[in-house]
């Protein structure tokens, strides 16, 4: 079955199946034409109320015969059921949460459920905004990678409807599910990496805005410089290539530039290759450059990219049965955690003797 992004709302996409064009469907009116009955009392049949068992049979059958099935709005009305799931990524600039979301997408078309996908841009007011229009829309469940894991709005909405919860636990808030990443081995693990191969001064750069600066990934990272004696700087980048090069070349333009770059996103990190190769610096004699998700296309660099694996389908499948657990009312195990492989490759080396400053 062929899965292809329809409806555009903002940065939101509807994962439906394509479908070629179909004949005119029957509808209620033709029903209850052919039963000799009311619009209404053909409803009421349809649904299993107020008339004899005998006319919802009759109801039924006339109905299987000509081919008429309910609207998919109205069926929702009736049984209190959408169909649809909601999925708010952080950013759809970046290039792992765009893999997430159409994972997540087709998973669940595959259990007959549909995935409206909305990016917040890296907005965490903008991210809670989104999430109660999509309650607003009737979604079943909904599924959040959170700016702001600790914004109180997240209890309210939890109590509205089931919410699982990826990367980070919503404060407070009672969810239906989370899977929850160990950044605080991924943290740890890239920086001792860097201090092994002689690193002094790092700047790590993250999604994060200034807005949230208690995520516990960015905390973390605070507590292993000072147990490893390291000179760390925290900028905050967006996803976005172009913006990311900016946020990285004016780090790597200070007077005591770090020697490497850690960047909380592999799309960040192309933005850091970037800027490098913009003030003539050479990958990784003069910089090393780390980053976190493992895209396809980091193999492909020049010099290949140091990062993290994270098992993304492990991620999707499990995020999927917490949805589908939650939307069906059955007991699941609602905390899952996921732990990061670090993939070292070309883009990290010794660090450079000198401490090179461009012009």
């Amino acid at each position: 079955m062929d899965v292809a992004p329809s409806h555009r709302w903002g940065q939101a996409y509807v994962y439906a199946a394509s479908v070629p064009a179909a004949r005119k469907r029957p509808t209620i009116r033709d029903v209850a034409s052919a039963t000799g009955l009311s619009v209404a009392a053909v409803s009421y049949a349809l649904r299993g109320t107020h008339v004899s068992e005998e006319t919802q049979e009759r109801v039924r059958r006339v109905a299987g015969e000509l081919g008429y099935e309910a609207h998919p709005i109205a069926r929702a009305l009736a049984s209190g059921r959408t169909g649809m799931i909601g999925l708010l990524c952080g950013s759809l600039e970046d290039l792992w949460q765009q893999r997430l979301a159409a994972g997540i997408g087709h998973e669940l078309l595959g259990r007959e459920r549909y995935a409206l996908i909305v990016g917040a841009g890296g907005d965490p007011e903008r991210e809670l905004t989104l999430a109660r229009q999509l309650i607003d829309r009737r979604v079943e469940a909904l599924v959040v990678s959170p700016l702001d894991p600790s914004a109180s709005t997240w209890c309210e909405l939890a109590g509205i409807v089931p919410i699982v919860s990826i990367g980070d636990s919503l404060k407070d808030a009672r969810t239906a599910g989370e899977v929850l990443f160990d950044n605080r081995a991924g943290v740890t693990m890239a920086l001792e990496h860097l201090h092994e191969l002689g690193h002094s001064r790092v700047a790590v750069l993250t999604p994060t805005r200034a807005s949230t600066p208690d995520r516990p990934a960015e905390l973390h990272v605070t507590a292993e410089a000072d147990r490893l004696g390291l000179e760390v700087a925290i900028v905050s980048s967006s996803h976005d290539l172009a913006e990311a090069a900016v946020a990285a070349r004016d780090v790597l333009s200070r007077q005591r530039r770090p020697t490497a770059l850690f960047c909380f996103s592999d799309s960040i990190a192309y933005g850091a290759y970037s800027a490098a190769k913009e003030l003539g610096l050479s990958i990784p004699a003069d910089l090393s450059v780390a980053g976190y998700d493992d895209q396809p296309v980091s193999r492909l660099l020049s010099p290949a990219l140091t990062t993290f694996a994270w098992d993304i389908d492990r991620i999707i499948a499990a995020t999927v049965r917490l949805v589908m657990a939650a939307v069906d009312r059955r007991p699941q195990r609602r905390r899952i955690v996921q732990s990061p492989r670090l993939c070292r490759r070309e883009s990290t080396a010794g660090a450079p003797a000198h401490n090179w400053r461009p012009a």
